[in-house]
């Protein structure tokens, strides 16, 4: 069972940045791929990004091309999101996930095994 802990998520102005933090307690975390997600209030949850485990190649959702950057730390079994350029439709509640190995399928919920309990972004206008 791996346990994921988000922290950073805080009330933020437009234009503003975070770096949301995801502690994993795996001790072989080097090998799950790594994704983050948000939900807003009345919506699905959607994709924002994630890292491959073995090359560490990233991917990322359109609505945050240029402004977000996910990395990660398998020295310290943490993954990272780094938020520039906040908008108002960026809030929303962030999940750190995570699965062994890698799929195609890395912009999917149901491909993660292993959830966070999320933690709140707020941006206002």
């Amino acid at each position: 069972q791996v346990r994921l802990v988000e922290s950073g998520g805080r009330l933020v102005q437009a234009g503003g940045s975070l770096r949301l933090s995801c502690a994993a307690s795996e001790r072989t975390f080097g090998i799950y791929t790594m994704g983050w997600f948000r939900q807003a209030p009345g919506r699905e949850r959607e994709f924002v990004a994630a890292i491959s485990w073995a090359t560490d190649t990233t991917y990322s959702a359109d609505s945050v091309k240029g402004r977000f950057t996910i990395s990660r730390d398998n020295a310290k079994n943490t993954v990272f999101l780094q938020m520039n350029s906040l908008k108002p439709e960026d809030t929303a509640v962030y999940y750190c996930a995570a699965f062994r190995g890698w799929s195609g399928t890395y912009y999917y919920p149901k491909t993660y095994n292993y959830w966070g309990q999320g933690t709140q972004v707020t941006v206002s206008s």
